[in-house]
């Protein structure tokens, strides 16, 4: 009996030790590609330091020689988490960089003593090393894009409208809101869209986000901005692409802030009015005011007659105007509109579906945008020309 007993124990133990392995459970993927710096994002199935290894894409083995380490830390003490952002700063533009991303589980910390558990890393033994490309974004002379906008979680529908689009060949992929109905757990984030643009694309080439209303409900919608951190800091920054500059704007919600579906915890009048402040001051920046093209992307368009709405026209759409954007891009409609300046709009507005993707490339003398739908037939043609 005692034996058994023992036996019994010890099989206990290699199950649980076997059942907390540490696992990458979501990414890597990539955020804010500059021309000398860029996120990599990845989630664990426990609390982990973590880091990122960086080569040069020559043609020598990773494990030539160990490479240099990138950790996640703040106020010098390396990060313990199961969300890992990683900015790498100071790589060269226009230059391509091979990398490998690591946890260590941290089981516990007492003082000055740490004990740590099991090791997790992208594999580069018997598979290929992840890339990315950083950008040379005054020097490039043309750029290209893909737009998909409230998804709600239908992946299929995600995967099917990128390859329509054959987002292999853009240069980055723009989310522009709604992409779950709302944010209630990490787990809705990535199994709603994140781990399928993982799996395609996110990896070695960059997303970018404009937040839409949905994303702000649910209990998680307040850490949603983690996953997207950006280099303002918010979610809304600027972004420049060769010829292109965007304006990513974050709508917020589309209903006054005292409405029963919010119960009274959000406050984004108030936020669109610091937005607002932001807005003034990056159409003044150089990075604006020199691209050939100026394009806004919003999720929610100016014109509707909801709160959200009459808030982007009132307080950013005058600023807009001003500053001579060449067009914004929507989503929230739920069908495909194109606007043509008017009724205070001195720019055109495209408000893609929820069924349709855009897919754009622009020079310095033109910007031409595809509306395309499931079966890939074109469903507009909008071309912008200096």
């Amino acid at each position: 009996m005692k034996r058994l007993l023992l036996s019994i124990c010890f099989f206990v133990a290699i199950t649980a030790f076997a059942q907390e392995k540490l696992t990458i459970t979501h990414g890597p993927y990539l955020q804010h590609l500059t021309d000398n710096s860029v996120n990599i994002i990845w989630t664990t199935s426990s609390d982990a330091v973590s880091w990122v290894e960086l080569a040069p894409n020559d043609s020598t083995h990773f494990y030539l020689k160990e490479r240099p380490k990138y950790y996640s830390a703040e106020y010098g003490f390396k990060d313990v988490s199961r969300l890992h952002i990683i900015r790498l700063t100071n790589l060269t533009p226009a230059t391509t960089y091979r990398y490998r991303v690591y946890s260590q589980e941290v089981l516990s910390h007492e003082g000055t003593k740490v004990q740590y558990g099991t090791v997790a890393a992208t594999n580069v033994y018997s598979a290929k090393p992840l890339k990315f490309t950083t950008t040379d974004q005054l020097k490039e002379s043309k750029t290209s894009f893909v737009m998909v906008n409230d998804i709600h979680g239908r992946n299929d529908l995600l995967e099917n409208l990128l390859n329509k689009a054959d987002y292999k060949s853009a240069g980055f992929i723009f989310f522009n809101g709604d992409m779950v109905s709302d944010m209630r757990s990490e787990e809705q984030l990535f199994e709603g869209f994140m781990d399928t643009a993982v799996r395609l694309f996110a990896k070695e080439k960059p997303m970018y986000y404009a937040r839409g209303n949905h994303e702000t409900r649910g209990n998680f919608a307040s850490t949603f901005p983690q996953y997207f951190a950006s280099p303002s800091g918010k979610m809304y920054y600027l972004l420049r692409r060769g010829p292109v500059c965007f304006v990513v704007l974050d709508c917020g919600e589309d209903k006054p802030d005292s409405d029963i579906e919010y119960s009274g915890i959000v406050a984004f009048d108030q936020y669109r009015d610091a937005e607002r402040s932001w807005l003034q001051e990056a159409l003044k920046s150089p990075e604006f005011k020199d691209a050939p093209f100026r394009v806004c992307v919003i999720h929610m368009p100016p014109f509707g007659g909801w709160h959200g709405e009459e808030e982007i026209a009132t307080k950013f759409v005058p600023l807009l105007n001003e500053a001579k954007i060449d067009v914004m891009l929507c989503g929230h409609l739920h069908k495909y509109l194109n606007q043509k300046p008017a009724n205070g709009l001195n720019f055109p507005v495209i408000v893609n579906s929820n069924n349709t993707v855009l897919k754009a490339e622009a020079t310095s003398e033109q910007l031409t945008m595809k509306i395309l739908n499931e079966k890939g037939e074109q469903v507009d043609l909008i071309q912008l020309k200096k």
